[in-house]
Protein backbone atom coordinates (compact mmCIF):
# COMPACT_ATOMS: atom_id res chain seq x y z
CA UNK A 1 0.00 0.00 0.00
CA UNK A 2 1.38 3.39 -0.99
CA UNK A 3 1.87 6.09 1.62
CA UNK A 4 -1.18 8.35 1.61
CA UNK A 5 -0.72 12.11 2.15
CA UNK A 6 -2.32 11.95 5.63
CA UNK A 7 -0.68 8.70 6.77
CA UNK A 8 -4.19 7.83 7.89
CA UNK A 9 -3.44 4.16 8.65
CA UNK A 10 -1.36 5.24 11.66
CA UNK A 11 -4.36 6.70 13.47
CA UNK A 12 -5.61 3.30 14.58
CA UNK A 13 -2.33 2.68 16.42
CA UNK A 14 -2.62 5.54 18.91
CA UNK A 15 -1.00 8.89 19.62
CA UNK A 16 2.65 7.85 19.61
CA UNK A 17 2.30 6.57 16.03
CA UNK A 18 0.38 9.46 14.49
CA UNK A 19 2.27 11.96 12.35
CA UNK A 20 0.61 15.20 11.26
CA UNK A 21 1.09 15.98 7.58
CA UNK A 22 -1.97 17.75 6.21
CA UNK A 23 -1.87 21.53 5.97
CA UNK A 24 0.68 23.82 7.58
CA UNK A 25 -0.10 24.72 11.21
CA UNK A 26 -1.14 28.31 11.88
CA UNK A 27 2.20 28.78 13.58
CA UNK A 28 4.70 26.41 12.04
CA UNK A 29 7.02 24.89 14.69
CA UNK A 30 10.72 24.91 13.82
CA UNK A 31 12.26 22.10 11.83
CA UNK A 32 14.41 19.74 13.83
CA UNK A 33 17.41 20.64 11.69
CA UNK A 34 17.37 24.01 13.45
CA UNK A 35 17.51 22.43 16.90
CA UNK A 36 20.36 20.14 15.93
CA UNK A 37 22.38 23.00 14.45
CA UNK A 38 21.81 25.47 17.30
CA UNK A 39 24.67 26.02 19.72
CA UNK A 40 23.33 28.93 21.77
CA UNK A 41 23.79 28.93 25.53
CA UNK A 42 20.58 30.66 26.65
CA UNK A 43 18.23 28.45 28.64
CA UNK A 44 15.41 28.53 26.08
CA UNK A 45 17.59 29.15 23.04
CA UNK A 46 16.26 26.20 21.04
CA UNK A 47 13.67 23.45 21.02
CA UNK A 48 15.79 20.79 22.70
CA UNK A 49 16.79 23.01 25.62
CA UNK A 50 13.22 24.25 25.97
CA UNK A 51 11.94 20.67 26.04
CA UNK A 52 14.43 19.55 28.70
CA UNK A 53 13.41 22.39 31.00
CA UNK A 54 9.70 21.86 30.32
CA UNK A 55 9.99 18.16 31.18
CA UNK A 56 11.96 19.03 34.33
CA UNK A 57 9.12 21.29 35.46
CA UNK A 58 6.48 18.68 34.66
CA UNK A 59 8.13 15.75 36.46
CA UNK A 60 9.71 17.89 39.21
CA UNK A 61 13.21 16.71 38.34
CA UNK A 62 15.95 18.53 40.24
CA UNK A 63 18.65 17.34 37.79
CA UNK A 64 18.49 18.41 34.16
CA UNK A 65 20.29 15.24 33.07
CA UNK A 66 17.26 13.31 34.34
CA UNK A 67 14.74 15.40 32.41
CA UNK A 68 17.05 15.27 29.39
CA UNK A 69 16.96 11.47 29.52
CA UNK A 70 13.18 11.34 29.92
CA UNK A 71 12.67 13.81 27.06
CA UNK A 72 15.01 11.96 24.74
CA UNK A 73 13.43 8.56 25.36
CA UNK A 74 9.96 9.93 24.65
CA UNK A 75 11.21 11.56 21.46
CA UNK A 76 12.91 8.35 20.35
CA UNK A 77 9.69 6.44 21.00
CA UNK A 78 7.82 8.79 18.67
CA UNK A 79 10.35 8.36 15.87
CA UNK A 80 10.48 4.56 16.16
CA UNK A 81 6.69 4.31 16.40
CA UNK A 82 6.18 6.32 13.22
CA UNK A 83 8.88 4.45 11.31
CA UNK A 84 7.83 0.94 12.40
CA UNK A 85 4.13 1.71 12.01
CA UNK A 86 4.59 2.90 8.43
CA UNK A 87 6.98 0.06 7.61
CA UNK A 88 4.55 -2.68 8.58
CA UNK A 89 1.30 -1.03 7.45
CA UNK A 90 2.46 0.61 4.22
CA UNK A 91 5.63 -1.25 3.28
CA UNK A 92 7.47 2.06 3.04
CA UNK A 93 8.31 4.91 5.40
CA UNK A 94 8.14 8.69 4.97
CA UNK A 95 11.36 10.62 4.65
CA UNK A 96 11.96 11.99 8.15
CA UNK A 97 14.68 14.39 7.06
CA UNK A 98 15.23 16.93 9.90
CA UNK A 99 14.61 19.71 7.40
CA UNK A 100 11.11 18.32 6.74
CA UNK A 101 10.16 17.19 10.25
CA UNK A 102 8.93 19.95 12.55
CA UNK A 103 8.65 19.63 16.35
CA UNK A 104 6.53 21.69 18.73
CA UNK A 105 8.54 21.29 21.93
CA UNK A 106 5.91 23.11 23.99
CA UNK A 107 3.30 20.34 23.65
CA UNK A 108 3.41 17.90 26.57
CA UNK A 109 3.11 14.30 25.34
CA UNK A 110 3.36 12.58 22.99
CA UNK A 111 5.80 14.86 21.17
CA UNK A 112 3.97 16.90 18.53
CA UNK A 113 5.57 16.27 15.13
CA UNK A 114 4.54 17.63 11.74
CA UNK A 115 5.98 16.50 8.41
CA UNK A 116 6.09 19.17 5.72
CA UNK A 117 6.10 16.71 2.79
CA UNK A 118 5.47 12.97 2.50
CA UNK A 119 8.26 11.42 0.47
CA UNK A 120 8.34 7.59 0.45
CA UNK A 121 11.51 5.76 1.39
CA UNK A 122 12.24 2.01 1.58
CA UNK A 123 11.22 0.19 4.76
CA UNK A 124 14.23 -2.10 5.14
CA UNK A 125 16.21 -1.94 8.37
CA UNK A 126 19.15 -0.09 6.86
CA UNK A 127 16.92 2.67 5.47
CA UNK A 128 14.92 2.99 8.70
CA UNK A 129 18.09 3.20 10.76
CA UNK A 130 19.43 5.85 8.41
CA UNK A 131 16.29 7.94 8.91
CA UNK A 132 16.00 7.56 12.68
CA UNK A 133 19.49 6.88 14.01
CA UNK A 134 21.66 8.92 11.68
CA UNK A 135 19.01 11.49 10.83
CA UNK A 136 17.91 12.28 14.38
CA UNK A 137 19.15 10.27 17.35
CA UNK A 138 22.87 10.83 16.75
CA UNK A 139 22.25 14.60 16.73
CA UNK A 140 19.91 14.53 19.73
CA UNK A 141 22.33 12.39 21.71
CA UNK A 142 25.28 14.65 20.92
CA UNK A 143 23.40 17.76 22.08
CA UNK A 144 22.25 16.21 25.38
CA UNK A 145 25.65 14.71 26.13
CA UNK A 146 27.41 18.03 25.49
CA UNK A 147 24.94 20.24 27.36
CA UNK A 148 23.88 18.11 30.30
CA UNK A 149 26.57 15.48 30.63
CA UNK A 150 24.17 12.60 30.08
CA UNK A 151 26.17 9.46 29.30
CA UNK A 152 25.96 8.46 25.66
CA UNK A 153 25.49 4.80 26.63
CA UNK A 154 22.46 5.75 28.69
CA UNK A 155 20.93 7.72 25.81
CA UNK A 156 21.47 4.90 23.33
CA UNK A 157 19.95 2.58 25.91
CA UNK A 158 16.91 4.85 25.85
CA UNK A 159 16.81 4.52 22.07
CA UNK A 160 16.93 0.73 22.32
CA UNK A 161 14.23 0.67 24.96
CA UNK A 162 12.03 2.95 22.84
CA UNK A 163 12.50 0.73 19.78
CA UNK A 164 11.56 -2.41 21.69
CA UNK A 165 8.56 -0.63 23.21
CA UNK A 166 7.28 0.54 19.82
CA UNK A 167 7.54 -2.99 18.43
CA UNK A 168 5.68 -4.41 21.45
CA UNK A 169 2.89 -1.88 21.07
CA UNK A 170 2.52 -2.76 17.41
CA UNK A 171 2.42 -6.43 18.33
CA UNK A 172 -0.29 -5.75 20.93
CA UNK A 173 -2.37 -3.82 18.41
CA UNK A 174 -1.90 -6.46 15.72
CA UNK A 175 -3.17 -9.24 18.00
CA UNK A 176 -6.40 -7.32 18.51
CA UNK A 177 -6.68 -6.44 14.83
CA UNK A 178 -5.97 -10.01 13.69
CA UNK A 179 -3.05 -9.11 11.41
CA UNK A 180 0.55 -10.26 11.11
CA UNK A 181 1.84 -6.67 11.51
CA UNK A 182 3.16 -7.51 14.98
CA UNK A 183 5.40 -10.29 13.72
CA UNK A 184 6.72 -8.05 10.97
CA UNK A 185 7.38 -5.26 13.48
CA UNK A 186 9.32 -7.62 15.75
CA UNK A 187 11.36 -8.94 12.82
CA UNK A 188 12.25 -5.40 11.75
CA UNK A 189 13.11 -4.42 15.33
CA UNK A 190 15.39 -7.45 15.70
CA UNK A 191 17.23 -6.46 12.54
CA UNK A 192 17.51 -2.86 13.71
CA UNK A 193 19.12 -4.06 16.93
CA UNK A 194 22.09 -5.27 14.88
CA UNK A 195 22.93 -1.62 14.12
CA UNK A 196 26.22 -0.61 15.81
CA UNK A 197 24.49 2.13 17.81
CA UNK A 198 21.87 -0.28 19.19
CA UNK A 199 23.54 -3.68 19.39
CA UNK A 200 25.14 -3.06 22.79
CA UNK A 201 22.12 -1.38 24.39
CA UNK A 202 20.54 -4.56 25.72
CA UNK A 203 19.19 -8.01 24.93
CA UNK A 204 16.06 -8.55 22.84
CA UNK A 205 14.41 -11.92 23.41
CA UNK A 206 11.27 -12.16 21.32
CA UNK A 207 9.37 -9.03 22.32
CA UNK A 208 11.09 -8.75 25.72
CA UNK A 209 14.00 -6.33 26.12
CA UNK A 210 16.48 -5.98 28.98
CA UNK A 211 18.65 -2.92 28.69
CA UNK A 212 22.21 -2.56 30.01
CA UNK A 213 21.71 0.97 31.33
CA UNK A 214 19.21 2.95 33.38
CA UNK A 215 17.22 5.96 32.14
CA UNK A 216 17.46 7.62 35.62
CA UNK A 217 13.69 7.69 36.10
CA UNK A 218 14.21 6.41 39.63
CA UNK A 219 15.61 9.86 40.44
CA UNK A 220 12.26 11.51 39.69
CA UNK A 221 10.13 12.12 42.82
CA UNK A 222 7.88 9.08 43.14
CA UNK A 223 9.66 7.31 40.29
CA UNK A 224 11.12 3.82 40.26
CA UNK A 225 12.80 1.41 37.87
CA UNK A 226 11.24 0.59 34.53
CA UNK A 227 10.30 -2.90 33.40
CA UNK A 228 13.33 -3.27 31.14
CA UNK A 229 15.85 -1.61 33.49
CA UNK A 230 19.23 -3.12 34.25
CA UNK A 231 18.38 -2.66 37.93
CA UNK A 232 15.80 -4.73 39.78
CA UNK A 233 15.32 -1.96 42.34
CA UNK A 234 16.24 1.70 42.58
CA UNK A 235 19.94 2.06 43.44
CA UNK A 236 19.40 4.63 46.19
CA UNK A 237 22.61 3.67 47.95
CA UNK A 238 24.76 4.57 44.92
CA UNK A 239 23.20 7.49 43.02
CA UNK A 240 25.99 7.55 40.45
CA UNK A 241 25.63 3.92 39.49
CA UNK A 242 23.07 4.59 36.77
CA UNK A 243 24.94 7.29 34.96
CA UNK A 244 26.18 5.11 32.10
Amino acid sequence: MDLDPDLAALRALGGFFVLRTAGAPAVRPPALAQAYAHHGEEVYADSITFRVHAVADRIHASELRVSASVAQQAFAARLWSIALGCAVLYGSVPDLDPRLLHWDAAVSAPDDLWLAEVRPRPADAESVADLVVRGHLEHFTAVLHARYGVAEGLLWGNAGSALAGAARELERWARGAGTDAGARAQALAAELFTHPRLAATGTLTGSAFRRRSCCLYYRVPGGGVCGDCCFTRAPWSSPGAASG
